[in-house]
């Protein structure tokens, strides 16, 4: 399996559907203010794929000098990056990376269907990224990232 493409990097497979996909598959930018979060997150949702297909997607993880924080520079390349004219779903950490979303997504800084996803940031991610795997549409890959504030543990 190819490790998520970084922000701003091609996507790691040429075929902008995924590998053995017939449409394009929906993308999924994971906003972290850890940059090593944002990459964890994103290899673990990709990997529990199980290779179904390569789903687009990219970590924007911590600020501009590589610290802790937010980027909306990274956040918009990593969206870009990800864009298969399907939908982008952003699931953002905390605070300040849903505001930073936000405002990119007001100012039409982000793709068109691009949207963020009200959902815990791993199991979210998770379950964003795997039913994205499976050829879904936006509006059902925001659904599922959703459901995994419902996942119960005990």
């Amino acid at each position: 399996m190819t490790p998520p493409a970084a922000p701003g990097s091609p996507s790691p497979s040429s075929d902008p559907r995924g590998a053995g996909s017939s449409a394009p598959l929906v993308g999924v930018v994971l906003v972290s203010h850890s940059a090593s979060v944002a990459r964890s997150v994103a290899e673990l949702a990709a990997g529990l794929t199980g290779g179904a297909a390569e789903v687009p997607v990219a970590p924007a993880g911590g600020g501009p000098d590589g610290g802790l924080g937010t980027s909306s520079d990274l956040i918009a390349s990593a969206a870009r990056s990800v864009d298969r004219g399907v939908g982008v779903a952003v699931i953002a950490d905390l605070g300040s990376a849903v505001l930073t979303v936000k405002a990119l997504l007001a100012d039409d800084e982000l793709p068109s269907g691009a949207r963020l996803v009200d959902a815990p940031f791993l199991e979210g991610a998770v379950a964003a990224v795997v039913s994205a795997s499976a050829g879904a549409d936006i509006d059902a890959v925001a659904a599922a990232a959703g459901e995994a504030y419902d996942y119960r543990k005990a």
